[in-house]
């Protein structure tokens, strides 16, 4: 697993999506400045937690499967449901 290269196109994957760029979001009284909320990534020698879910081994093939999407340059295709735009 290239840990340098994850890290570096995740940075780019944020920067895509707009990392440090407030939303306008509609409220009774008007309108407010509002950070989307991250989806967190914590990578250990072992495997990886996504988000708060469990801990998933590398040698799981959904793991292998996210890693790999990030790897090549892509959002994980398994959050592509949840997060259509990128997260």
């Amino acid at each position: 697993i290239d840990f340098d290269l994850i890290l570096e196109n995740i940075k780019d994957l944020n920067l895509l999506v707009g990392e440090g760029i407030s939303e306008i979001e509609h409220t009774p009284q008007g309108a407010r400045l509002r950070r989307p909320e991250p989806l967190p990534l914590t990578l250990y020698q072992n495997g990886i937690i996504v988000g708060n879910g469990a801990f998933r081994p590398y040698q799981h093939p959904a793991t292998q499967q996210c890693l790999q999407d990030i790897m090549d340059g892509y959002f994980p295709s398994e959050l592509q449901p949840r997060y259509p735009d990128g997260v």
